[in-house]
């Protein structure tokens, strides 16, 4: 319906200003019933360039309006919009459209088949996910499918920091609980990994290989720096030392302790219902010589300049606080060199828009990555990053702790396990992503209509209910007559109906998928209000059947959103 108005307006518009064709305006539902069923801003749009008053200008649009057999009244308001009143018949071509298209219902061609590409988690694989990945996850999850019913063809990758200085310190970790397993006594770092997960490692080292890799203290804490002089250099010291005592067999524990935790981060994800269309390793950046070739571009473009015997990235000509290393003077890459060449690697696989999803924290990296892109001669603004801001998981009054290093943390596996998947789904994507977000796990648990999800998903199997009373076919409803339908409850359930297609394109247009959760309440509180209200299965055919068919659009458009969301719909609870 609002697709049809767009059309008529566009046509008033073509003869009130033929010169301002392509302005922009919009169709949007008003906050209050009184005020109509939709209302158009064009006249407030036209007149700066119009040089008019809004109001006058909105009456010479309604006096060019082409007739609508679906429109009854029309009126001006306030400083010139002009509210749309619809007919009953109107509101009611919804249901059979809901119930002929089913699951197709709400997908569209905005995004006319452009590829984009959502990348999403991305952690360190140190360790399990923890829950604050899991909002990162269920929010990736959820955006790449309202993308993908919003027309668009997307991609989901994960990127693999398998090359860097975490990953060095999980080996580390995992070799010294190795060697105490072997009775070498060795102090503990306070800042290596501490999970019990890198014990379970360790024990896979043992099992195969007993004491092959044992060497004594001394050699282990050859000229290493005391912990409590220098923390992160007594790491850094034990690494090399690792590196050189072990010889070829220090790639085999760092690549047992990624295989491990990368399999283990995987099957969490998958069991969560988030899965990936790529895996990308940051060690195949060097292996390609992408890392290499990319910081060559940028030198070449006189972007780099030598410093102290490392080479930097002139970041503050693009905006950037300072400027960057890429090159430190030992010869090896920095993070951020390996950040540019992926991020070029993106652009070159031919992704129309790329989507990155990161922790709030990493707010500041924005301007050094989109600065690289615009050295590069890419269009940066191709580049959109979205930021999740952690959730805080509450039990009652106690806060949580989540802390990868110290082990002290609660897994996404122990969460999913206490309230299930569908309730972790939903919370994490309740509030806009950029906004903290309190984990309740109480209310997650609760069966009572303050569980958002809960009351979603009663809503589904209530209508599942009634429907396997009736015996009857659904298929058969799509026919049903709906001129009955002119109750409170139902106009507003048509009209909501009618605003699920445009509400999955407004979560795709503004990357929030929690439009779709806020959609889903709403409907799930109106239908509730029905069935308090009306009874289905009346001795009136007619009604019957009107009333059935509009219970069934419910449910398909119920399922529709929750299945973005990555939520399940239970027929019965």
């Amino acid at each position: 319906m609002k697709h049809h108005l767009y059309e008529l307006f566009s046509q008033a518009l073509s003869q009130v200003a033929p010169e301002h064709v392509g302005i922009a305006f919009e169709i949007t539902r008003p906050k209050q019933a009184q005020h109509g069923d939709f209302a158009c801003n064009l006249a407030l749009q036209l007149a700066r360039p119009l040089r008019g008053n809004p109001r006058e200008i909105a009456a010479r649009l309604l006096a060019s309006l082409p007739a609508s057999p679906y429109v009854t009244k029309s009126e001006i308001a306030g400083a010139g919009f002009i509210n749309l009143f619809l007919a009953t018949g109107a509101k009611q071509q919804v249901i059979k459209q809901v119930l002929t298209q089913g699951a197709d219902f709400g997908r569209s061609t905005l995004g006319q088949g452009q590829k984009i590409q959502v990348e999403f988690v991305s952690a360190n694989p140190t360790g399990p996910l923890h829950v604050g990945h899991g909002r990162g996850a269920a929010f990736g999850m959820s955006l790449a499918g309202v993308l993908s019913a919003a027309g668009y063809e997307v991609s989901r990758e994960y990127y693999v920091n398998d090359a860097g200085r975490q990953m060095d310190i999980l080996a580390l970790s995992t070799w010294l609980r190795y060697l105490e397993l072997e009775g070498v006594q060795i102090a503990f770092p306070a800042n290596a990994y501490q999970g019990s997960y890198v014990r379970d490692m360790a024990r896979l080292v043992q099992e195969a290989h007993g004491s092959r890799y044992v060497h004594q203290p001394a050699a282990v804490l050859d000229r290493v720096p005391a912990h409590e002089d220098d923390g992160e250099g007594h790491l850094d010291a034990l690494i090399a030392n690792a590196k050189t005592l072990l010889g070829e067999a220090y790639a085999y524990i760092h690549n047992l302790a990624l295989t491990e935790q990368l399999e283990d981060c995987r099957d969490d994800l998958t069991e969560f219902g988030v899965t990936f269309d790529s895996w990308f390793s940051e060690k195949s950046l060097f292996d390609t010589g992408l890392v290499t070739r990319a910081v060559a571009a940028l030198e070449a473009h006189g972007h780099i300049y030598p410093q102290d015997g490392a080479k930097w990235f002139r970041s503050t000509a693009f905006g950037d606080e300072k400027d960057r290393v890429v090159q430190r003077e030992n010869g090896l890459y920095t993070y951020f060199a390996s950040d540019i060449a992926y991020h070029l690697n993106k652009f070159e696989r031919g992704f129309d828009r790329v989507i990155n999803i990161w922790g709030a924290d990493h707010h500041g990296y924005i301007p050094r990555v989109k600065g690289a892109l615009t050295a590069l001669g890419l269009d940066a603004e191709r580049l959109v990053i979205a930021l999740v801001q952690f959730a805080v998981l509450w039990r009652g009054a106690e806060k949580l702790p989540m802390s990868t290093r110290s082990g002290n943390f609660v897994t996404l596996r122990e969460l999913r396990a206490e309230v299930g998947n569908d309730a972790a789904r939903f919370f994490y994507v309740l509030r806009k992503s950029d906004q903290h977000l309190d984990f309740d796990l109480e209310l997650a648990k609760s069966q009572s209509n303050e569980n958002p999800v809960y009351y979603i998903q009663y809503g589904h199997a209530r209508v599942c209910s009634v429907l396997a009373q009736w015996g009857g076919d659904p298929a058969e409803l799509a026919e049903a007559e709906t001129g009955a339908l002119d109750g409170k409850h139902e106009l507003a359930l048509m009209s909501l109906l009618g605003d699920y297609p445009g509400t999955v394109e407004g979560a795709a247009r503004e990357l929030s998928p929690h439009l779709i959760a806020y959609y889903l309440k709403d409907l799930a509180g109106e239908f509730h209000s029905y069935y308090n209200a009306e009874q289905f299965l009346v001795a009136d055919e007619g009604i019957r059947l009107a009333r059935l068919a509009l219970i069934t659009a419910v449910r398909q458009v119920l399922r529709n959103g929750l299945a973005l969301l990555g939520v399940g719909s239970p027929e019965k609870m």
